[in-house]
């Protein structure tokens, strides 16, 4: 069984320079979904959104209870709100939106009706930056002629919401490509699209460079002020070459289960029946649209958020619909970020060493958002552990990797009970000793981002037959593992380096099983696995890594039986270790140096067993360009001749 070398740093490198020399485009640099809570002081939102010299929107809701939309732009000016649940002109706020940042904007102590910073009430900001083939803002004066509008759009807008801002009270008007130009929705109302004429869009299709006006009094009357926000349909734009997609906006017979496609997976949906009368409905991964839960929120009315159950579910290439309004639906889909090869470690990648408290608690995981939680009790053996939860299956959805147990829904005995914390997640009050928050004993979580070339997650239906299934790695995974979720099974990982054929098992200590046909392979953009051999008819969790020039290592080693440095190409030494023997049967060695890495003698975990934390028995440390291993202490990681797998990150 040859050990196979993985893909170098050097072509990673080159990937990463090459993004760092262009003048490229990122949706993470142009749409932020951001949840804080309000402290009734004034408080800074850093989202990395440059505001105050490109311009754009900011659209705040609050989530904890009944209040306004809130939308507050550049074009119109730092204390003009109006809302998407109301018809009136321009509420005038007074220190409540202080200013727009290069990174964000900061908002102010609240007043009468102010809906961004009450204490203690929890809000969700979403930022949309002018840019063009993603959107666009445009304001005017009435005149009652028809007439075209010139927008920066850049290319043919796929929805725009015009709203008059005087103090006259008018519905929102919307024109999406999807119902045609000579129709309207209302984004404050329920009702099915309007067929108007000419009213509203002078029944003209807008072009890359205008759009259209009639002479109704809710786009284009005398003495009335408006503005309009565009935003683009597949335009292209974004990306290395600058033509991938960030921003779709179609439709899709909601009658019945379908999937949507859009060639890449969503972060946030605005749906709309364009047929029946429906509430609007804004979906947002920070919040909860995942596999189990999807959390609302109605652009409509004032209500506080709800949760309800998954009818939008993204996937690796769309988002799979469920019959909820029922006919024809338009909506508005937002590419999930980031787009960008990360540099550092530290921005995917966190440990977090903590005392269980047996009741709720928020923990900092200093990234954002926080994609999967792998976690263990460090001083205790509980009977099961460790502990996996990620935000594409759901709070409250246990997986644990020494057992071969399907997925456990924990919504009565809370355990990871929320993913929508900037950087972090909630915990429950643990009463069903899940090990992960019971107190006194002693925690450590490990947290992890996805990103391109370093980390991401695929859900997927087994057929029971071989398949194709895309993912948004963007470069081809080195290490898979696979777990599925409704049954039991032992947790698959699949590896390049001990041959297409084998598969180890991340529950086991068992040698490489050879099944004597190849069982999986890859390309950047797609993975298929043989079903007929590894996976029954199910539903799957599937988790891929890859190298990712100093900031992760897929890779392998020969032990030598004495000591010896893996080199990662990393530059402050590598944080977190993943080791397995591939020889022989062997323990799925773990490392981090938030309880170690420092000392030979600094401790160890393992995967594979619900053991509690090895003092005195680790044997690895972290220096500068990766992790040294020493046989003398524990010959377990480099026998020799004994060949390794390892995931390392810095």
């Amino acid at each position: 069984m040859p050990l196979v070398q993985t893909r170098g740093a050097a072509s990673a490198q080159g990937f990463g320079e090459f993004a760092q020399a262009t003048s490229v485009n990122y949706i993470e640099e142009v749409f932020s979904c951001f949840l804080y809570t309000g402290t009734g002081a004034t408080q800074t939102i850093t989202n990395n959104i440059d505001l105050s010299t490109k311009g754009g929107l900011v659209w705040t809701k609050r989530r904890s209870s009944a209040q306004n939309h809130a939308l507050m732009d550049t074009a119109r000016g730092i204390s003009s709100q109006i809302s998407s649940n109301s018809s009136d002109g321009t509420f005038t706020n007074t220190g409540d939106f202080v200013s727009f940042n290069t990174t964000g904007y900061t908002i102010g102590p609240p007043t009468s009706g102010s809906a961004f910073n009450t204490n203690g009430e929890t809000y969700v900001g979403w930022t949309f930056r002018k840019q063009p083939k993603f959107f666009d803002i445009q304001t005017w004066s009435g005149n009652s002629t028809a007439r075209t509008i010139a927008h920066n759009l850049g290319s043919v807008p796929g929805c725009i919401m015009v709203k008059r801002t005087d103090a006259t009270a008018q519905d929102w008007n919307v024109y999406h490509q999807s119902i045609g130009n000579e129709s309207r929705l209302a984004l404050n109302g329920t009702s099915a699209a309007v067929n108007i004429g000419n009213a509203c869009w002078n029944s003209t299709t807008p072009t890359s460079t205008v759009f259209s006006l009639g002479t109704n009094s809710g786009v284009n009357s005398t003495g009335g002020t408006y503005v309009a926000y565009l935003f683009a349909h597949d335009a292209g734009g974004f990306g290395l070459t600058g033509t991938d997609n960030v921003i779709s906006c179609g439709s899709f017979n909601n009658a019945v289960a379908s999937e949507v496609t859009l060639g890449w997976e969503p972060q946030w949906l605005l749906v709309k029946s364009s047929s029946n009368v429906s509430n609007w409905h804004i979906i947002d991964t920070m919040r909860g649209m995942s596999n189990t839960q999807q959390s609302l929120l109605t652009p409509n009315n004032a209500n506080a958020e709800i949760s309800q159950q998954q009818y939008f579910i993204p996937t690796a290439t769309g988002f799979t619909q469920n019959p909820f309004f029922g006919n024809t639906t338009i909506y508005i889909a937002i590419r999930r970020g980031p787009m960008k090869v990360p540099a550092l470690g530290t921005s995917v990648f966190s440990a977090v060493s903590r005392t269980g408290t047996s009741a709720n608690a928020t923990v900092s995981a200093s990234i954002s958002p926080v994609d999967m939680v792998l976690e263990t009790c460090r001083n205790a053996n509980f009977g099961t552990a460790p502990n996996a939860f990620d935000r594409l299956r759901g709070a409250n959805r246990l997986l644990i990797t020494s057992t071969t147990g399907a997925e456990v829904d924990t919504t009565s005995t809370p355990t990871l009970t929320g993913f929508d914390v900037q950087d972090g997640y909630k915990l429950g009050d643990d009463s069903g000793g899940y090990a992960v928050n019971y107190s006194p004993y002693i925690f450590i979580n490990w947290n992890f981002k996805r990103a391109p070339s370093f980390f991401d997650e695929v859900c997927f239906t087994a057929t029971g037959a071989s398949q194709i299934l895309s993912h948004n790695l963007t470069v081809t995974p080195e290490l898979i593992i696979v777990k599925m979720r409704n049954s039991t099974s032992n947790w698959w990982v699949l590896n390049a380096a001990i041959g297409y054929n084998y598969s180890l098992f991340l529950n086991l200590t068992d040698a490489p099983l050879n099944y004597g046909i190849t069982l999986w392979s890859a390309t950047s953009s797609t993975m298929t696995l043989n079903g007929d051999a590894l996976f029954s008819v199910g539903n799957y969790v599937a988790y891929l890594f890859a190298t990712c020039a100093g900031v992760s290592k897929v890779g392998s080693y020969t032990g030598n039986g004495t000591t010896q440095t893996i080199n990662c190409g990393f530059t402050g030494g590598a944080r977190f270790v993943l080791i397995r023997r591939t020889d022989i049967p062997g323990q799925w060695f773990v490392y981090d140096t938030v309880r170690g890495m420092t000392t030979l003698t600094n401790p160890y975990l393992l995967f594979n067993t619900s053991g509690m934390e090895q003092p005195t028995l680790g044997s690895v440390t972290t220096v500068s360009t990766g992790f040294a291993l020493n046989a003398a202490i524990l010959g377990a990681i480099n026998a020799n001749t004994g060949t390794y797998i390892f995931l390392a990150i810095a």
